[in-house]
């Protein structure tokens, strides 16, 4: 398991916080992986009634996946960048299919993986704060 992302069960509600602040939360692999996880345990747990997703502090729900690890990935065998994006899509697939209520809490800065994290949820619930954007479309990324 990962750090950055805490995974707690609030009465019925099983709670995924992003916890990366100092990168806006941007997602990792083994984030991706801890959400799953948890999604796959509380799929079946009658205790969970629903998954609430946010941010544990800073001023962004995500701002996308980890540029950085995409961009060395891509500059060497594209390998790692790869597994992030079959495990994030994944991520986002359970979450769109996901047998109990979603719920996305986008304050702040919510972009790419962000949205790809958000959208698939029942319900998203944007702030004043909230800037949305999906800049991959900019360069043919969707």
């Amino acid at each position: 398991m990962t750090s950055d992302v805490v995974i707690e069960r609030e009465g019925p509600v099983g709670r995924i916080r992003l916890n990366r602040p100092k990168a806006l939360h941007a997602l990792t692999t083994d984030m991706c992986v801890a959400m799953l996880a948890a999604l796959d345990a509380w799929r079946t747990d009658p205790a969970v009634e629903a998954v609430l997703i946010d941010h544990a502090e800073g001023r962004g729900f995500c701002a996308g996946g980890d540029i950085r690890m995409l961009a060395e990935s891509g500059a060497k065998d594209g390998v790692e960048a790869r597994a992030f994006f079959h495990t994030e899509y994944r991520l986002n697939h359970r979450l769109f299919a996901y047998a109990k209520p979603t719920v996305a809490f986008m304050d702040g800065i919510t972009m790419g993986g962000g949205v790809g994290l958000a959208c698939p949820c029942d319900f998203r619930i944007a702030t004043e704060n909230t800037k949305f954007a999906m800049p991959e479309t900019g360069i043919g990324l969707f």
